[in-house]
């Protein structure tokens, strides 16, 4: 097991590690009690928020994935939009339009529901291919381009994006270069017996997302931010990474490996992870407990596709990860 501590120069302005873990667990608990027995997908998503990285959440209807959606971005005291993907909506939906001005005799732009911190798309794939690549952009470049003038996107920026099996009536596959972007994908499930019945009694007194009130600052939320980008990584913990990715990409049961921005945004989820547990250095599990959230939607199958493709391609990312060698320690610097 690695004991190898941060050594880098501390920034004064960095937030303690300690507050950050106290910030993450105060926002977990309180969306706890809005998504019950739910605490993996749940500190997945937050995971990513601090990482910088987009949420893709995939389920069947009614399981909580925009409640999820909606909690994570009330917890925080940030910009948040809603949009909600049809097969009419149109790319200036999202991204915006410039509209003419008599006034000034010129055209002026009118921002769409993208510009904001926290952007939940709902059932993404139930729009039009066109209009799910106007994503595209503001996904990796977070700017939006209208008319040839490029418009910044706010930060930080997150999509959380829901979206239904593509077995569903009315869905249209997302695209391997649009899945390529988000940090990560994860699925809520059904609940157990237990949290149905708990669900219950809650709803009869309200709804607890009604009750969610921002728990962090947009300010608090950026040091939180920058405390993760500041965690550091050994060389080996890098090579473990790059391995266990290297390993997707000559797999015999895939026809598409884990690409290189799969590999930088393992590490910075694996950073975010840490930075979660308190420790301001990577270990081999924090790459590990993020591998399959991370590289599992980005994997396509030899022959298969569907719903049970989905879940192949997480086992055989568990069965890659069990099967590279954990580097033990660091080597002295």
């Amino acid at each position: 097991m690695m004991t190898t501590t941060q050594t880098t120069a501390a920034d004064s302005t960095l937030m303690e590690l300690g507050e950050v873990q106290h910030h993450a667990r105060t926002i977990l608990d309180a969306i706890g009690t809005v998504i019950d027995g739910k605490a993996g997908a749940i500190s997945t998503a937050l995971t990513v928020l601090l990482a910088e990285g987009h949420l893709l959440i995939e389920d069947v209807p009614g399981v909580g994935k925009t409640q999820l959606a909606r909690a994570l971005a009330k917890a925080v005291d940030a910009s948040v939009s809603r949009i909600q993907f049809t097969p009419d909506l149109l790319p200036s939906d999202i991204t915006g339009v410039s509209i003419f001005d008599r006034q000034s005799n010129d055209f002026e732009f009118k921002p769409g529901p993208v510009f904001a911190n926290i952007v939940i798309g709902d059932e993404i794939n139930r729009a039009s291919p066109k209009t799910q690549s106007a994503l595209l952009e503001s996904l990796e470049e977070r700017q939006v381009t209208v008319d040839g003038i490029s418009h910044p996107l706010p930060t930080p920026f997150l999509v959380v994006a829901t979206q239904n099996p593509v077995e569903m009536e009315g869905t249209y596959s997302l695209p391997e270069a649009q899945r390529d972007r988000f940090m990560a994908r994860i699925s809520l499930g059904y609940p157990d017996a237990e949290s149905e019945l708990r669900m219950l009694r809650q709803r009869e007194t309200g709804s607890p997302l009604d009750a969610l009130t921002p728990l962090v600052s947009l300010e608090q939320l950026r040091r939180m931010i920058a405390a993760v980008r500041a965690v550091y990584v050994a060389r080996v913990v890098e090579r473990y990474a790059v391995d266990i990715v290297q390993a997707t990409r000559v797999h015999p049961d895939l026809r598409l490996g884990a690409s290189p921005r799969a590999t930088l945004q393992l590490m910075r989820a694996a950073k975010s992870w840490a930075a979660l547990n308190g420790r301001g250095f990577v270990i081999p599990d924090d790459v590990d407990a993020l591998s399959g959230p991370v590289l599992g939607h980005r994997l396509i199958l030899a022959g298969r596709s569907g719903a049970g493709a989905v879940s192949a391609a997480y086992d055989i990312v568990e069965s890659i990860v069990r099967a590279t060698p954990v580097p033990l320690d660091e080597p002295a610097s």
